[in-house]
């Protein structure tokens, strides 16, 4: 076992592949390494621009089952569009039961064979491999990202063909394994767009469901139906699509392609051609933006034709009169934060010198450690110095700041409320750090009394809450035993006869690298900017999905101390920070400048 061990360190065969790029076909593959000549070092996974794609070699005549298992392992992170080529090296039972689409398991680095002695050596018409690696993450069969971590260890079986005395594989685990950069390289991350249900929000506003799409098979008709099979599970509970149960792509539809115009046709099976026009119109906009996410300057209008290829409705992007069409963080004048003075001011994007918000807010009436502007940008939440006491009041000129909406009896200020938070409907957040009764508070339209919000699976302390604009998911910081982690959670909410109950269900950890996350805020649609370290590292800021997935490219610019951080879901707003160097803002293509020297809890609406 030792010796067979230490053949995993080898480096593997060059991949057989096919690379197809623009005006050229590269044809490279080999059996095995060259014994003499220069040492050069040679990347699994190549570097490849957007037009390039990579289809795997079938196997060689003879080839020795080591051979087949690599073989095998390399026609995973190929762009057949069905895994053709990889099906090639199986027999004919395992082709009948394997399924590569029930899973993908994403390792660091590509799964390692060698040969598993149970005893005895493997006798001459059968061989078995243990596939070895460090997980990383796992897709489902919905295509949602979870993180995932441990040891993986799956055995695949090969054997003789009698017909043709070839080595073939004919017991294999269920989905596809490979390392991470190559499902970096094949996968990109899109968010399709559904509905919340109005139990959940109000009213129907748009919410977000990332999924992971191989990029170069067919992706837009890869993304319509997983579009059309409706949200992931985590989301199913709090959203709705437009499209009727049992709505799919007409028969016979092979590739979906926009047109010159940038125009989507798709054809749907009868399931939708009842449907009326104002439901349409909302299946049409579930479409556009999804398309728009994973080509965002590529479609322009879908149209949606029924089963007998009639028009049922078309939506262009500029129909802007339906809430289907209104994206959060879009009209956003302001970034606010606390001065000096403890007061609440705000700061336009064309600005430099921030004013004090209308109203006692910014008059310095009760000096302020931390506020929570609402969406529509009319009200705003402020929280005491000293943490003990929450005010609402609005931001207009005259605006009074009335009595507290809560209070804390934590004995210390750290011990007290945190920053607040707005949601879509226009609740008001905030959680009550007092040890002795730590709680999560929601206030029904940011008034009234305050109802706890159940916590199922949060083992901790809550020492920071953002809501999301569509109401139902919620990221929170929990602190436990002197480790910050950042996990998001469903809101749930709940009504009877007894009134109304609010949860956050079946959280999920997004930074399971992070052993200190200390600031975050949402940043996108799925997305949050974190601060926090790794084990004995230094402080970083970066962008998270919330799957717990990072997407490539650069992470913000590094940034000295930073306390707090803001962003709007409008990606196109500066991020703002609290550092040792004040009040700081980062405009996209920019560096950090100064804004104020003393200031502290910068927010934007939300």
């Amino acid at each position: 076992m030792g010796a067979d061990r230490a053949k995993r360190g080898r480096r593997r065969p060059v991949r057989a592949t096919a690379y197809v790029g623009i005006g050229a076909v590269l044809l490279a593959g080999c059996a095995s390494m060259p014994d003499s000549g220069d040492m050069r070092d040679v990347e699994s996974t190549p570097r490849q621009d957007a037009q390039v794609r990579v289809f795997a070699l079938p196997p060689a005549e003879d080839a020795q089952p080591l051979e087949i298992v690599q073989g095998f392992l390399e026609a995973l992170t190929s762009d057949d569009p069905n895994y053709e080529t990889a099906r090639k090296y199986l027999t004919g039972g395992a082709l009948k039961t394997w399924d590569p689409g029930t899973s993908t398991t994403v390792l660091v680095e590509a799964p390692t064979p060698f040969t598993k002695v149970t005893g005895s050596e493997p006798d001459s018409t059968s061989y078995r491999y243990e596939l070895t690696g460090e997980k990383v993450a796992r897709v489902d069969g919905q295509h949602a990202y979870t993180p995932a971590s441990g040891e993986y260890e799956e055995t695949v079986h090969l054997t003789k063909v009698k017909d043709t005395e070839q080595w073939r594989i004919d017991k294999l685990p269920q989905g596809v394994m490979l390392g991470r950069s190559d499902f970096e390289r094949n996968y990109k991350s899109i968010n399709k767009y559904y509905f919340t249900s109005a139990a959940q929000s109000g009213e129907a506003g748009r919410v977000a469901d990332p999924v992971y799409v191989r990029s170069q098979v067919d992706p837009v008709t890869q993304i319509v139906r997983d579009l059309l099979n409706g949200p992931t599970r985590w989301l199913n509970w709090v959203a709705r699509t437009s499209f009727p149960s049992g709505t799919a792509l007409r028969k016979g539809t092979a590739q979906l392609t926009p047109d010159e115009q940038n125009k989507l046709v798709v054809p749907l099976n009868a399931k939708a051609d009842r449907v009326s026009a104002s439901r349409c119109q909302e299946m049409a906009a579930q479409l556009l933006f999804t398309l728009q996410d994973y080509m965002p300057n590529g479609i322009d209008e879908v149209e949606l034709q029924g089963s007998t290829g009639a028009q049922l409705c078309a939506f262009r992007e500029d129909e802007t009169d339906t809430d289907a069409a209104n994206r959060p963080g879009k009209g956003i004048e302001y970034e606010y934060f606390i001065d000096g003075e403890h007061r609440l001011v705000r700061l336009s994007a064309g600005e430099s010198t921030p004013t004090p918000v209308p109203g006692d807010l910014g008059e310095g009436v009760k000096q302020l450690r931390s506020a929570a502007v609402s969406r529509d940008q009319e009200r705003a939440a402020g929280v005491s110095a000293d943490g003990s006491e929450l005010y609402v009041a609005p931001l207009t000129s005259g605006g009074a700041i009335g009595e507290p909406v809560l209070r804390s009896a934590g004995a210390t200020a750290k011990d007290r409320l945190t920053t607040p938070s707005w949601d879509g409907r226009g609740d008001l957040w905030v959680a009550d750090r007092d040890p002795k009764k730590p709680r999560l508070l929601v206030l029904a339209d940011g008034k009234g009394e305050p109802l706890e919000v159940r916590t199922t699976g949060l083992d901790g302390r809550i020492e920071a809450v953002r809501v999301a604009a569509d109401g139902v998911r919620a990221a929170l910081i929990v602190e436990k035993d002197g480790k910050r982690s950042l996990f998001i959670g469903r809101v749930e909410r709940d009504a009877d006869a007894d009134g109304t109950t609010v949860s956050i269900v079946d959280p999920r950890s997004v930074t399971p690298d992070l052993e200190d996350v200390s600031a975050m805020s949402w940043a996108g649609d799925s997305r949050l900017v974190v601060v926090g370290r790794e084990p004995g590292g230094v402080q970083q800021t970066r962008y998270v999905q919330v799957d717990g997935s990072t997407l490539p490219g650069p992470a913000p610019s590094a940034l000295t101390g930073v306390e707090e951080i803001a962003a709007s879901e409008d990606e196109s707003q500066p991020l703002v920070a609290h550092s040792a160097d004040g009040i700081v803002r980062l405009a996209p293509g920019e560096q950090w400048q100064t804004v104020v020297k003393e200031g502290s809890a910068p927010v934007y609406p939300g």
